[in-house]
């Protein structure tokens, strides 16, 4: 038993880690493709054309319908609310208001996700902190901070957009991180097909509302065929795709670690700026991307010790 726990902890990690590499790929070579699309028509977009998809294949999984409580139904909603809809929208208006430039603070504060996530994890789902955990953790973000920054500070002299980009990261950093603990929740009782089914379901509801309200639906005569073929991707690979990959390494591991383990994000966001735009690091910042991956490894090295025991 003690082995197939190890087992499976291992394997979700791994599952967890790719598809955080999937979102950098798609962070630094994908999603800025789409800037010149309103934001809540791309969000909208690359949520309902997966969901569709997933209904050709996926169709019996509206017969959990009759079977969702009441709790089972805000939670998708919450869901899909924070982590599809308003973290997205967040972190990618973020990054369109600064012209994918100056980046430095938005990436800051993305960080702080693990912090909303370890304090969620720990009232809402019992997850208890051992002293190694919260060191191995602080260092991981710690070496975030210098990967990002090196020894200088944030630039805060950006304009008023930076401001804007600043607030929004922070808010898309608490919704992802509530996300993470409402989907290891919601993963206790049902499958990561499923769970990633509604999580489609519900977010393309709540951003057909938003579209209803404050969107622009004109956005679709001025989609280049580009934009189509880099929304079709998105769809299938790097959305999508991630999260399958999320859900099924969430289930198997604790919130706590799983979203330590997302920084894989802004490590694979350098490594892929690097090898597809040829910006260089400095002997600071690979010293500090190794320092943040080692702390990982030594997280997930003490999950799995943590629940053979």
């Amino acid at each position: 038993m003690t082995d197939n726990i190890r087992k499976s902890t291992v394997t979700g990690s791994i599952a967890i880690g790719i598809s955080a590499i999937m979102w950098g790929f798609d962070g630094v070579v994908l999603t800025p493709r789409l800037y010149n699309l309103d934001v809540s028509y791309v969000v909208f977009v690359l949520h309902l054309l997966p969901f569709l998809l997933m209904n050709l294949f996926l169709f019996r999984e509206y017969r959990h319908l009759k079977q969702f409580t009441r709790a089972d139904l805000i939670t998708f909603l919450l869901i899909s609310l924070t982590g599809g809809a308003i973290g997205t929208l967040a972190i990618v208006k973020a990054l369109f208001l600064l012209n994918f430039n100056h980046l430095s603070i938005v990436v800051l504060l993305q960080k702080l996700q693990p912090i909303f996530a370890i304090i969620l994890a720990t009232t809402w789902l019992g997850e208890r902190l051992k002293k190694s955990f919260v060191i191995w953790a602080l260092l991981a973000i710690l070496g975030g901070y210098f990967l990002t920054f090196g020894f200088s500070t944030p630039d805060l002299q950006a304009g008023e957009n930076t401001v804007y980009a600043s607030l929004l990261a922070l808010l898309a950093a608490f919704s992802f991180g509530s996300s993470t603990v409402l989907s290891k929740k919601i993963l206790s009782k049902y499958n990561f097909v499923t769970s990633t089914f509604y999580r489609y379901g519900f977010t393309s509801l709540i951003m057909l509302c938003i579209m209803l309200g404050f969107g622009n639906f004109g956005q679709v005569a001025l989609t280049t065929g580009s934009n189509w073929l880099f929304i079709g991707i998105i769809s299938l690979t790097t959305g999508s795709g991630a999260i399958f990959l999320y859900y099924y390494g969430l289930r198997n591991v604790k919130a706590i670690m799983a979203t330590i383990s997302e920084l894989l994000f802004p490590v694979s966001a350098v490594l892929f700026d690097y090898l597809i735009n040829d910006s260089l690091l400095s002997p600071l910042q690979w010293i500090a991307a190794a320092v943040m991956v080692y702390s990982i490894v030594r997280l997930n090295a003490s999950a799995v010790k943590s629940k053979s025991a």
